[in-house]
């Protein structure tokens, strides 16, 4: 993709996330975001109007949801690739999207080098897979276990678990990029996943959630 600018549409239900990862991507090099969509009918009407390069696609949306979107881009616009952007690596949401058609499939804790290092690969033919993602597919082809590990409440991610527990040390959202060397942008991302996951509403909220669930500890407690 050397030299080439890539056109891309996302689609996504959530306005304040579909915003932020337009945004995001506008701040990414070598990247056109060139449309976006409410949800898989939009998306599969702007990709037959457009022509992009590259879709990314949600996968949970109301009328037409990502894998169906998916299974009629790749059939009916063959030069258009399909990468998933979605808050789920389970398995009823991977193996469908991939069978679909999907060359791509990263969760919303990517950052903007995975988002292009993603965009790239199906570009260039190679699939597009977050590292998790990868490692699921290839405990899937081996018939290796799951490693075992502690889990996070509510199915949230790692970097989200991370998110979440630098809320409670009260750090703002510039703060927390700083930390983490990423945007705000996916900040907010990561903030309005961990939100609709645990049903928590704002930064309060948040922060008795995390003492509640051992994600942080309360300013004088002593840890033993």
């Amino acid at each position: 993709m050397t030299g080439q600018i890539a056109r891309v549409i996302v689609a996504d239900d959530q306005a304040v996330v579909r915003e932020g990862i337009v945004m995001l991507l506008g701040l990414l090099p070598g990247i056109e975001v060139i449309g976006s969509a409410r949800d898989g009918e939009e998306a599969v009407a702007l990709v037959a109007e457009l022509a992009p390069d590259v879709v990314l696609m949600d996968l949970r949306m109301p009328r037409c949801d990502g894998v169906e979107a998916t299974r009629r881009i790749c059939s009916e616009h063959p030069g258009t690739q399909v990468v998933v952007l979605t808050t789920y690596a389970d398995d009823h949401s991977l193996f469908p999207a991939l069978r679909a058609g999907a060359r791509g499939y990263l969760t919303k804790d990517a950052d903007g080098d995975e988002i292009v290092r993603a965009i790239q690969d199906v570009l260039a033919g190679r699939a597009g897979l977050s590292p998790v993602v990868q490692r699921r597919l290839l405990e899937q082809v081996t018939g290796a276990p799951e490693p075992t590990g502690p889990k996070l409440p509510d199915g949230l991610t790692a970097r989200e678990g991370e998110v979440l527990t630098l809320i409670a040390e009260g750090l703002t959202n510039t703060d927390i990029a700083r930390r983490l060397h990423i945007s705000t942008a996916t900040v907010k991302t990561h903030i309005n996943n961990l939100f609709a996951k645990t049903g928590i509403h704002d930064r309060a909220q948040a922060v008795r959630y995390a003492y509640r669930e051992g994600l942080a500890q309360p300013p004088g407690t002593t840890v033993t």
